[in-house]
């Protein structure tokens, strides 16, 4: 598909070898994120695969969903319910969060529909930086032992794309949610995810993100996680792609 062939199918020198029977022709491998980070975590025989949400290598990512944005944002309670929706899915399944807030003497704190579901031994990290890694979080990450990101918040061509495109760059997997990241302007929002789609970026909504990490109705967790993703969406819905 074309959000996963750039990481499903990229020829480097690292990927590029020559075949035992024909030393002239070049072979490729699947080039993975975080191959080389996770390997020894996740033990040298154990299964990767590009592109499917692994609880025990994913952390929650929410960028800026503070109160002084209620008013302006697009589809605002879209970011605030999807946000609560996998903070307390990331605690059933045991996935670490990184929320952030950007300047918050002026904008405000996170809103209070997620206070209950903030770890406080993690709490937000004020910012001024656009992007959410920050020296701070960047360290946070560093002791997480994970590369894969679900992010969502606000705003999408600012902060969200910042993030995004760090995170990237740091070898991590990204997995934006559609239905949970918006903008004052919905052209802005319709740019930042064309763009990020562009960039390589895996683009997917809160329910496709929670049932790929379940991965079966037998799983362990399938029942509290499915009734969070039956509960009732706000409406309207944002608009689709």
């Amino acid at each position: 598909s074309r959000l996963g062939c750039r990481h499903a199918l990229t020829p480097s020198i690292a990927a590029l070898g020559r075949s035992n029977r024909n030393p002239n022709r070049i072979v490729t491998r699947p080039v993975r994120f975080g191959d080389a980070r996770m390997s020894a975590a996740r033990g040298a025989d154990a299964p990767s695969f590009p592109g499917r949400l692994d609880p025990a290598r994913t952390a929650v990512f929410v960028c800026d969903v503070q109160e002084r944005f209620r008013t302006v944002i697009h589809g605002f309670d879209h970011c605030v319910h999807v946000s609560s929706m996998m903070l307390r899915a990331g605690k059933i399944l045991g996935m670490p969060a990184v929320v952030t807030e950007q300047y918050p003497e002026r904008l405000g704190a996170t809103v209070d529909e997620l206070a209950p579901n903030l770890d406080p031994r993690a709490p937000p990290v004020a910012k001024k930086l656009f992007s959410m890694i920050t020296p701070e979080v960047d360290e946070r990450l560093g002791g997480m032992n994970r590369d894969q990101a679900v992010l969502m918040g606000l705003e999408s061509h600012v902060c969200v794309f910042q993030t995004a495109m760090d995170l990237m760059a740091r070898g991590w997997e990204v997995h934006v949610l559609v239905d949970g990241v918006s903008s004052q302007r919905p052209t802005d929002r319709a740019a930042a995810l064309r763009r990020l789609e562009a960039e390589g970026l895996r683009l997917s909504t809160s329910e496709m993100a929670l049932f790929d990490l379940l991965k079966t109705a037998e799983a362990e967790n399938f029942k509290a996680v499915s009734a969070i993703v039956r509960e009732k969406r706000p409406e309207p819905q944002l608009p689709s792609l």
